[in-house]
């Protein structure tokens, strides 16, 4: 209660002055000196200011102690992030993983459940990376475990022994489906080039998904939702990165950012902040 009051405060107060919608960005549980912390790259953070002109609220990874219901009233978008951590096999049926695989099971029980509230609740909705496997096994897909072992796929995974920098550079080609709604934001584009750092894909495509952009080795690289109400897009790629440097990248930013201000609009119509006493 106490968190919810002060954020009504700081939103009345900044009314006026930042009337930009709130986004709310996915986190991490990492163990960490014999703790936990919840964890976001600041890329994401600095591309939801930058990119889609909104503040960026950080949801901690706590599962089902969180209600999706109550925080997506307060949020205008949500963005689903990347991590090195992969979507529990179980979820989808899949085998179990290999050794060394990195797991977030506090991840996977704070996103799927929150991904398909946002969409059923119409709130705008950007999924990157593992966000994009996340949205395909919360809606019923399933996932390929080592994309680089499956006969006829390319290598999509990034040179960690390159700089940090370089890893984020363009990597293939992809081609976006003709009349669907990516190709719509980029402005009609046929084939564009990605980054690629990623070694899991979608496997077994999840009902209601649509793809909107495919690798030359056919891995999909987008889909959408197909009966969504609002913005719900997911890439393979990663448009976070130096945002403002990509064309590509900054036209699906700022339409995510475009209809998280639209729902924000809407909300303060039809339900304002109440003022504090």
């Amino acid at each position: 209660m106490f968190l919810l009051t002060g954020l009504g405060y700081i939103l009345s107060s900044m009314k006026n002055v930042l009337p930009s919608p709130l986004v709310g960005v996915t986190s991490c549980l990492k163990p960490r000196d014999h703790s936990h912390f919840h964890s976001v790259g600041d890329k994401y953070v600095d591309a939801v200011v930058a990119g889609a002109a909104a503040i960026p609220v950080l949801i901690p990874a706590i599962g089902e102690r969180l209600d999706p219901d109550a925080l997506l009233e307060r949020l205008d978008g949500l963005l689903v992030t990347g991590s090195p951590s992969n979507v529990d096999p179980s979820l989808y049926g899949g085998p179990p993983p290999r050794e060394g695989n990195e797991a977030d099971p506090a991840r996977d029980a704070t996103t799927l459940p929150l991904i398909r509230k946002a969409v059923a609740a119409g709130v705008p909705l950007f999924a990157i990376c593992r966000g994009l496997q996340e949205l395909n096994v919360a809606f019923g897909g399933s996932l390929h475990q080592h994309v680089h072992e499956v006969p006829g796929r390319f290598d999509h995974r990034s040179d960690k022994t390159k700089p940090y920098a370089e890893r984020y550079g363009l990597a293939h080609p992809v081609t976006l489906t003709p009349g669907g709604r990516l190709q719509a934001i980029l402005e009609g584009a046929a084939r564009i080039e990605v980054n690629s750092l990623h070694g899991q894909g979608i496997d077994r495509l999840a009902p209601g998904l649509v793809v909107e952009a495919v690798a030359d080795d056919g891995t999909i690289e987008a889909v959408s939702v197909a009966d969504a109400r609002n913005f719900a897009l997911a890439v393979q790629w990663h448009p976070e990165w130096q945002v403002l440097e990509n064309r590509w990248s900054r036209l699906m930013f700022a339409a995510f950012g475009a209809a998280a201000r639209a729902r924000a609009a809407s909300r303060t119509r039809h339900d304002p902040v109440p003022a504090v006493a």
